[in-house]
């Protein structure tokens, strides 16, 4: 696959600086977030469908694992990345597993990276890329680590420019995005502005009596938003290729805009099954893909026909920018994943070519703030009538001081 990776490498990106005289890297720091109130998110339960099944465990299509969904939930939480410029400016990314990846990126990345010019993201992203994937991997852990890095970069470029990230990307003016409510609470989310929704599938392939439960539950879904509203559902990557099958199968009648994540996430053959035995039904994947590499594979074998790279998981901007590019150029459809959760999925679902929609994935109970939802960040766009807007403050738009996240990492 390294053939592949050079193969289709971009000219560099560049960011549009002006007259504004190069700026270089003088630190990078990342440090775990543990005081979310800092950002403006409260404690608030999440809603209660979290609990009602096993339906998140990563080992659930294995029988001996049932129940045990706790057990395979990572100890750790989201990660702060503060990078600055010799000139003083900054820029804040974010991304996830701080307890691993807080260390790469202060012991790792950071000294790899201090002294360069914030000019071209895309010799910094293939730096950081190759330099994890020739020692112990790019994809996975390291991917979480290099999307923090790449997003604060892109955060102090636009803040060195004076420009929303979008414009940095391309977008001179963009249009509000649609937006679609992932959860179960739809009569809620109906009452909040939004017409297109997703549901998350319960059950795994151990119930035996899951399909006809989840055919209960879309089909009564489906009554309840109307036979015109766009409805998704997502299988959380952890069906069997045989009940996923049964699954699109059952599924055919309900009009769905797709099916999501049916499967472990690098099950390539299961993909090619399930794409040849459900040839009419529109699937989608990948959120749990890591850089660009997969989204190449899956373009070229016709695996899935809406791609969902995520910002704080994928490698950052950059790939992301990459993976539209190929699915642009393919004929493939984007849909950014938790798109309109926080601002850097917000100003890349308006910017990144041939994305559809922006995902807020609602995971704080009915009538609570969206700001209490996953992934929120200080002056970011909440959705209005089902669209969204993101800031135009410079850089991603996000409200916080140093001060602030000092706050918030201690």
């Amino acid at each position: 696959m390294a053939s592949q990776r050079h193969s289709v490498q971009q000219a560099p990106l560049g960011v549009a600086l002006g007259q504004t005289a190069c700026m270089r890297i003088d630190s990078v720091r990342a440090e775990a977030l543990r005081n979310p109130a800092v950002l403006g998110r409260s404690s608030d339960a999440l809603a209660d469908w979290h609990d009602e099944s096993d339906h998140m465990n990563p080992l659930g299509a294995d029988p001996r694992f049932k129940g045990q969904a706790s057990r395979f939930q990572p100890p750790w939480g989201d990660v702060m990345c503060v990078v600055t410029t010799c000139s003083g400016q900054w820029g804040l990314g974010m991304s996830s597993l701080a307890g691993i990846t807080a260390p790469l990126i202060n012991d790792y990345l950071a000294p790899m990276l201090c002294g360069e010019s914030i000019d071209d993201h895309e010799r910094l992203w293939e730096m950081m890329t190759i330099a994890c994937g020739s020692h112990f991997g790019a994809s996975g852990v390291a991917s979480y680590a290099i999307s923090a890095v790449d997003l604060a970069l892109w955060d102090v470029a636009g803040k060195v420019a004076e420009k929303p990230v979008y414009k940095l990307l391309g977008a001179a003016d963009p249009s509000p995005v649609r937006c679609y409510a992932t959860g179960m609470d739809l009569e809620w989310f109906g009452e909040l502005g939004f017409e297109a929704f997703k549901l998350p599938c319960p059950w795994g392939p151990n119930l035996s009596s899951s399909i006809d439960r989840l055919v209960d539950l879309v089909g009564t879904s489906r009554e309840l938003v109307g036979p015109s509203a766009d409805l998704m559902l997502d299988c959380w990557a952890i069906q069997s290729v045989d009940h996923a099958i049964c699954i699109g199968e059952a599924m055919s009648t309900f009009d769905l805009g797709w099916i999501e994540d049916m499967i472990y996430p690098e099950d390539w053959v299961g993909y090619s099954r399930i794409r040849s035995a459900l040839p009419s039904q529109r699937l989608a994947a990948g959120e749990r893909w890591y850089t660009d590499l997969p989204f190449l594979r899956a373009i070229e074998s016709g695996w899935v026909d809406v791609l969902q790279p995520d910002p704080l998981w994928l490698g950052g901007a950059t790939p992301c920018l990459r993976v539209a590019r190929a699915a642009a150029d393919a004929g493939y459809d984007l849909a950014v994943h938790c798109g309109a959760n926080d601002s850097y999925g917000q100003h890349l679902s308006a910017a990144l070519p041939g994305n559809l929609w922006a995902e807020m994935y609602i995971n704080c109970p009915r009538d609570s703030p969206l700001m209490n939802s996953y992934r929120a960040t200080p002056g970011m766009s909440f959705p209005e009538n089902g669209r969204i807007q993101p800031s135009d403050a410079p850089g991603f738009g996000i409200e916080l001081t140093l001060n602030d996240i000092e706050r918030a990492t201690t």
